[in-house]
C-alpha cells in the first residue's frame, strides 16, 4: 500500500482550550489512486492532509508514505521528505506576483532531481501561450492551473489537493478536475483531494468521509464518473 495510515489523533491547546481534531483516524491508498477526502467545516480533513504532507506533527499514530514513516521523523528529514515526493495544491493559489507563469514553475522545478519536461507541461496544463504572464494577467482558472503546474513539475508521487476548487466557478471547477483526472492517467500520480464539493466523489478511486475527527466512510469506486461528465459543480 503507498500510503498507510493508522490510528492517528492530533489535538490543538490545552485545558480549556484543548480540542481534539482527529480521534484515531485509520486508511490507506493505493499507488495511483485519485482519493477524495470529505466531511464539513471542523470535521478534521485539512488537519489530516496536512499531516500526510508533514505540514503539522500528529500526537500519536502512524502515517507511512512510499515506506517512510512520518511520526517522529526529524525536521531535516521531513523537508527531505516534502521536497522529495509532494506536491501540495491550494484554494489560494499562493503565485509570486511579480513572477510570470514560467518563473513561478520554475521555483519548484529546481527543487527536484528528475523534473517533468516543463514545455511538455506547459502545454498539457493549457498555459503554454501565456507562460509571460504575470499572475494580474490571468484568470482564476488560470492561476489555479499554474498552481497545480507549480506543484508538477517536481515530478511529486503524491499530490495534496486542499481544496483545488472552492475558489471557482461550475465551468471552471470541471476543467480543473478534467485536468487532475489527465494528470493522474497521463503520469500515475497518486492524489489526495480535500474539497466541499460532493459531486467529485464520484469522479475518483477512493472516497474518505471525516466526522468529528473520525472516519464515517471508507469505500472504493466500482464505477468512475468522467470530470467531464460530474453534474452539479
Amino acid at each position: 500500500m503507498y500510503l498507510e495510515v493508522k490510528d492517528v489523533k492530533k489535538s490543538y491547546g490545552s485545558d480549556t482550550s484543548y480540542v481534539q481534531v482527529l480521534n484515531g483516524i485509520s486508511t490507506s491508498v493505493e499507488q495511483g489512486d485519485m482519493c477524495v477526502i470529505q466531511g464539513t467545516s471542523g470535521s478534521g480533513k485539512s488537519t489530516l492532509l496536512n499531516c500526510i504532507g508533514g505540514l503539522e506533527t500528529m500526537d500519536s499514530g502512524s502515517i507511512r508514505v512510499d515506506g517512510r514513516e512520518l511520526f517522529g521523523m526529524k525536521p531535516s528529514v521531513l523537508s527531505d521528505y516534502r521536497r522529495e515526493l509532494l506536491g501540495f495544491v491550494f484554494q489560494f493559489y499562493n503565485l509570486v506576483p511579480n513572477l510570470t507563469v514560467l518563473e513561478n514553475i520554475q521555483v519548484c522545478q529546481y527543487l527536484s532531481k528528475e523534473p517533468l519536461d516543463l514545455d511538455e507541461l506547459l502545454e498539457i496544463i493549457g498555459l503554454a501561450e501565456h507562460r509571460d504572464k504575470f499572475p494580474s494577467q490571468l484568470s482564476g482558472g488560470q492561476q489555479q492551473r499554474c498552481a497545480i503546474a507549480r506543484a508538477l513539475i517536481k515530478n511529486p508521487r503524491l499530490l495534496l489537493c486542499d481544496e483545488p476548487t472552492g475558489a471557482l466557478d461550475s465551468k471552471t471547477s470541471r476543467d480543473i478536475l478534467m485536468l487532475l483526472e489527465t494528470i493522474n492517467q497521463r503520469y500515475g500520480t497518486t492524489m489526495l483531494i480535500v474539497t466541499h464539493n460532493n459531486a467529485i466523489k464520484s469522479m475518483v478511486h477512493k472516497v474518505l468521509v471525516i466526522k468529528d475527527g473520525m472516519v464515517v466512510k471508507d469505500y472504493r469506486n466500482d464505477v468512475r464518473v468522467p470530470a467531464a461528465d460530474l453534474e452539479d459543480l
